[in-house]
């Protein structure tokens, strides 16, 4: 069967994680790949921010928990160790699509080097906070930024799951 193809079925949402840092060479590869997902009229407006730095992680899990609402103890990144926060020019109309985009490239990507991966929301509301603004002047993100959602990268812990059945009488052809 074709890579990709293969890549696309076997692919799953990961929500337990060992503490292992991927390699910034791999994390790297996974971003590039994002960087390569189509875009409206070609605009690439949308950026990365790999957050590797423990304390950094902790805190955007501690405000994501805060936002989503989730019991006490829940980490919504469920232990991944890496965080791959991806945002779009504010201003751009297609900004979500592009953004989707690119996630769910990284996503194939994480698969096909071994890691684990799983889209976690909300982090247009997290990126519309002064503290997370201010991390993206900090890094020399300058401009006006929506969160379109972040990638949780690392290890699985545990075997992953198996595919789900596809649903009958979503095809049509005329």
């Amino acid at each position: 069967m074709n890579e990709v193809l293969k890549a696309i079925k076997e692919r799953r949402s990961i929500r337990s994680y060992k503490p292992d840092m991927p390699s910034k060479e791999d994390l790297d590869k996974i971003i590039e790949a994002g960087r390569y997902a189509a875009s409206a009229m070609g605009q690439q407006d949308v950026i990365f921010v790999a957050i590797t730095d423990r304390e950094t992680r902790d805190r955007l899990a501690e405000v994501n928990h805060d936002i989503g609402g989730f019991p006490e103890g829940m980490d919504p990144f469920y232990g991944a160790p890496a965080v791959i926060a991806v945002l779009a020019e504010k201003e751009w109309p297609l900004r979500v699509y592009d953004g989707s985009l690119a996630l769910g490239n990284m996503m194939l990507a994480a698969h096909s080097l071994g890691l684990a991966s799983c889209w976690v929301h909300r982090a247009k509301e997290e990126f519309e906070m002064d503290e997370f603004k201010a991390l993206l002047k900090e890094l020399g993100a300058e401009g006006e930024y929506e969160g379109i959602g972040h990638l949780i990268v690392g290890y699985a812990d545990g075997e992953y799951p198996e595919a789900a059945e596809r649903k009958e009488g979503k095809v049509f052809y005329k």
